[in-house]
C-alpha cells in the first residue's frame, strides 16, 4: 500500500506512487518522466512486460504525453488508436500501445517538469477514465516531494560553493581544479537524480607560453585575469568557471539545454575576445550516456580541433584560402 513506504526523496516516492498505480489500475508500464528540450527522460518505472529501463531516452515530439500536454489528446485513451493524435504519434512505430494515461509534472512556477503516464499493450475497459482525479492527486503528490527536493538542492548547491570558496585561483579568483571536481561532482548527482541537462565550455588562452616568454608572466597573467573576468560577466549566476590548467579554463553551464548550449559558447567567445584575448573554445554536452567530466573530455577535444584549425589557417600564404 502507498501509506507504508517512505518517501525518502522524489525518486522513492516516485516508485511508491507508480507500483502503486499499477496495482490499483493495471497498465504494464508505469512511468515518471523528464522532458527536457528535445529529449524525453525515463526517471523511473514500474515495468511489467516492456522492458523499458530508467534513463531510456525517447524524443519528447514522438510522446504521447507531448500531445496530451499539448492538448490535442485526453489524458486516459481507454483505446489510444481512437485519438487521431496518439495513432498519428511516431511512438507508435517502437511501443505497442492499446490505452495510454498521462498526466503533467508542473513546477511550482507553472513550467512543465515532466510526466507521470502509462501505457497497456491492448485496449482497457472506458471505465479507466473515471481514475483520472486518483492520478492527478498522486501527480500533485509527487510534484510536492519534487519542489521541495528541488529547493533543498539549490540549498545545497549555494552551500557547495560556499564551502568551495577557499578552492580559488590565486591570479583569476575563479575555482581551481579542486574547487572544479568538487562542484562538477555535486552537480553530476543533481543531474542523474533529476535529468537535469548541462553544457561544458573549455577555453584555452592561445599563445600564452609565448606571451609569458617573449612579454614578461606579467603580461600572461593580464590575459588570464581579462579572461576570467569576461568569463564572470557572461556566465549565469548558477553556472561554474575554474582555472583548471596554465592556460586553461572550464565552464559548466548548469541545466542549459542543447539549443541553447552553442548561443551561449558564442557569447562566451565574443566577451572574451572584447577583452582583448584570443582564445580556443570547444563545447560538450552532458546527457544520459555521458557524465560531466565525459561533456569535458569532448570539449576539450573539440577546443583542441579548432585550434589546430586555426593554426592551419594562419600558417596558409596569404593568397591561400583553402
Amino acid at each position: 500500500m502507498l501509506e507504508n513506504r517512505s518517501f525518502l526523496d522524489f525518486a522513492s516516492a516516485s516508485r511508491a506512487v507508480l507500483a502503486f498505480l499499477h496495482q490499483r489500475l493495471g497498465f504494464d508500464l508505469w512511468m515518471v518522466t523528464r522532458a527536457e528540450g528535445d529529449d524525453w527522460i525515463i526517471l523511473q518505472t514500474e515495468d511489467h512486460g516492456y522492458g523499458v529501463k530508467e534513463g531510456t531516452v525517447f524524443r519528447w515530439a514522438d510522446s504521447f504525453c507531448s500531445q496530451m500536454v499539448q492538448g490535442r489528446g485526453p489524458c486516459i485513451a481507454s483505446r489510444s488508436a481512437d485519438i487521431p493524435a496518439y495513432l498519428a504519434a511516431p511512438i507508435n512505430q517502437k511501443v505497442l500501445i492499446g490505452a495510454y494515461a498521462g498526466v503533467p509534472l508542473t513546477r511550482s512556477d507553472g513550467t512543465l517538469f515532466g510526466t507521470l503516464c502509462a501505457i497497456h499493450p491492448a485496449p482497457l475497459p472506458s471505465g479507466v477514465i473515471s481514475e483520472l482525479p486518483m492520478i492527478n492527486l498522486m501527480a500533485k503528490l509527487l510534484c510536492g516531494v519534487l519542489e521541495q527536493e528541488l529547493s533543498a538542492e539549490e540549498q545545497a548547491r549555494r552551500a557547495d560553493r560556499a564551502q568551495a570558496e577557499a578552492l580559488t585561483d590565486a591570479r583569476t579568483g575563479l575555482y581551481n581544479r579542486r574547487g572544479w571536481d568538487r562542484l562538477v561532482s555535486a552537480e553530476e548527482s543533481r543531474c542523474q537524480r533529476h535529468g537535469h541537462p548541462a553544457c561544458v565550455v573549455s577555453i584555452n588562452v592561445d599563445g600564452l607560453k609565448k606571451i609569458n616568454d617573449e612579454q614578461g608572466r606579467e603580461k600572461g597573467d593580464e590575459l588570464l585575469m581579462r579572461t576570467a573576468d569576461a568569463i564572470r560577466k557572461t556566465m549565469r549566476q548558477q553556472d561554474i568557471a575554474a582555472r583548471i590548467g596554465g592556460d586553461e579554463f572550464a565552464l559548466l553551464a548548469v541545466e542549459c539545454v542543447r539549443a541553447g548550449a552553442k548561443s551561449y559558447c558564442d557569447r562566451l567567445r565574443e566577451a572574451i575576445s572584447a577583452n582583448g584575448v584570443e582564445v580556443s573554445v570547444g563545447l560538450g554536452i552532458r546527457d544520459s550516456t555521458m557524465t560531466i567530466s565525459d561533456a569535458l573530455q569532448m570539449a576539450d577535444q573539440a577546443m583542441y580541433q579548432s585550434k589546430n584549425q586555426c593554426q592551419i589557417i594562419a600558417a596558409l600564404p596569404a593568397n591561400r584560402t583553402d
